[in-house]
């Protein structure tokens, strides 16, 4: 099993897993990286989303919370640099809603599918007493999964695209504004970077590799445990996302959007220097999408800033944790799930 990072939330699902016997040797690796990976190379990963506390019904249509729910399932399938084989999705519906709620699911799922190149191959439908309640298992296969747990010290630590938008939606709606159109997409149409995970995979040796859903601090804080190494960011490096400087008045206060807002569905990954510099102008020219060295990987533990701007951000705070009391500052306006 990979490590975890820390947290109470991380902490609980060790006390799950302490619980339970081990698993069988069909099980090749287990809980902790992005999806279990089983015998012939497939890869399985659940999500839960939750009505007001992934979603808000005033904030986007229940199509696209369908769409968000499967998009942000099969994130963990990019994340081992697999191919998408299918979704499961299980629904909980209020009753008397239950007709127009499971349309506009319907639709969003379906345009996940089909965006990723899969299918909806089973699931559940019940009802709910309370919010709408969604549960998404995604499959994949990979001939080679890659790991959280690769990384070494030397590598360098590259993201893609740009970070901070979907919390700059999330920042705006929080304060009773519309987000701009570049932020709510982010949001509301996230994309699992699936094809490129692969075709970077294809073209050089990613060590270590994950999407950031929970903010790049923290999930590369899941790194660092599970390879047993520090992993240094320059924050001068880091893409903040032009909308998220928008949103936060500055680059430099729309930074922690970046560093720990979270839901980017972005890749972060560990290669050895040089190696994705010989591939980021051909990534750029085919994805339309930025491939960008945000820090390197060191001996010793956990996450740390240095650098310009590192002296106003304390990583120690960052990552999502469901168990965590929500905080006050510009990193905790990052996230929808913490509400």
């Amino acid at each position: 099993m990979s490590s975890l990072g820390p947290g109470g939330e991380f902490d609980l699902i060790r006390s799950f897993l302490a619980a339970g016997p081990p698993p069988g040797a069909e099980v090749l690796v287990g809980s902790g990286d992005d999806c279990a990976v089983l015998e012939s190379g497939w890869v399985v990963s659940t999500d839960a989303f939750i009505e007001d506390v992934h979603f808000r019904r005033g904030w986007i249509s229940f199509d696209e919370a369908g769409y968000r729910a499967v998009t942000a399932a099969l994130s963990d399938v990019a994340a081992m640099a697999a191919r998408p084989v299918g979704v499961l999705v299980a629904l909980a519906l209020p009753d008397v809603e239950a007709p127009q709620v499971a349309e506009g699911f319907r639709a969003g799922i379906r345009r996940a599918c089909e965006r990723a190149g899969c299918a909806l191959i089973g699931g559940d439908l019940t009802r709910s007493p309370g919010p709408v309640v969604v549960n998404v298992v995604a499959l994949g296969r990979a001939d080679r999964p890659i790991l959280r747990s690769g990384a070494r010290a030397g590598d360098e630590v590259w993201v893609t695209g740009v970070l901070g938008a979907s919390a700059a939606a999330v920042l705006s709606w929080k304060r009773g504004l519309e987000p701009d159109s570049s932020s709510r997409r982010a949001f509301a149409a996230p994309v699992a970077r699936l094809g490129e995970a692969r075709w970077v995979a294809e073209r050089i040796r990613m060590t270590a590799l994950i999407d950031l859903s929970d903010g790049l601090v923290g999930d590369m804080g899941h790194i660092a445990a599970a390879s047993g190494v520090a992993i240094v960011l320059d924050p001068a490096l880091v893409p903040v996302a032009p909308s998220a400087a928008g949103a936060a008045g500055s680059r430099r206060r729309a930074l922690p959007l970046a560093l720990a807002g979270g839901e980017d569905y972005e890749l972060a990954f560990t290669a050895r220097p040089g190696s994705a510099d010989s591939v980021a102008t051909d990534f750029q020219r085919r994805f339309d999408l930025s491939l960008t060295r945000v820090g390197i990987v060191a001996e010793g533990a956990g996450v740390r800033l240095e650098g310009d701007g590192a002296d106003r951000f304390d990583p120690g705070s960052a990552g999502f944790d469901h168990f965590r009391a929500p905080r006050s500052d510009a990193a905790e306006v990052g996230r929808s799930d913490h509400r």
